[in-house]
């Protein structure tokens, strides 16, 4: 009896673990709006935008051009998930500013007149 009690609690132990690596694996395969990038990590690759995205007057960097350009490109939809995200909010970072950013780049192809939350792209 008492073997057949550690058998039953060992396979329930292997089931529930199985069961939770299958959802981990899952969710790490998953594509959000970035993708398979994590949000934190598109949001951290553009750090160099942080000046522009407070001050509309701001000049806007190369740096920050390029990879908000090479974001546009990949992901379209991730500039505005990360510009509407919590991480976004912390940083004080001013979404009516930073949505003007593409434009201030002169990015040909950005997505102008799309919503992103309550803002529309220029």
């Amino acid at each position: 009896m008492v073997m057949d009690f550690k058998a039953r609690t060992f396979l329930a132990t292997m089931v529930m673990f199985l069961l939770a690596s299958s959802v981990l694996i899952m969710e790490s395969e998953a594509a959000g709006e970035c993708g398979r990038t994590p949000i934190g990590s598109a949001a951290a690759s553009l750090s160099p935008c942080l000046g522009a995205t407070r001050n509309v007057k701001a000049k806007v960097s190369p740096a920050c051009c390029a990879r908000v350009g090479a974001l546009l490109r990949t992901s379209p939809r991730c500039l505005c998930s990360v510009l509407l995200s919590p991480l976004a909010k912390q940083a004080k970072i001013n979404p009516a500013i930073a949505i003007t950013v593409p434009k201030r780049c002169n990015i040909r192809n950005r997505p102008a007149g799309k919503k992103c939350g309550r803002y529309t792209l220029p």
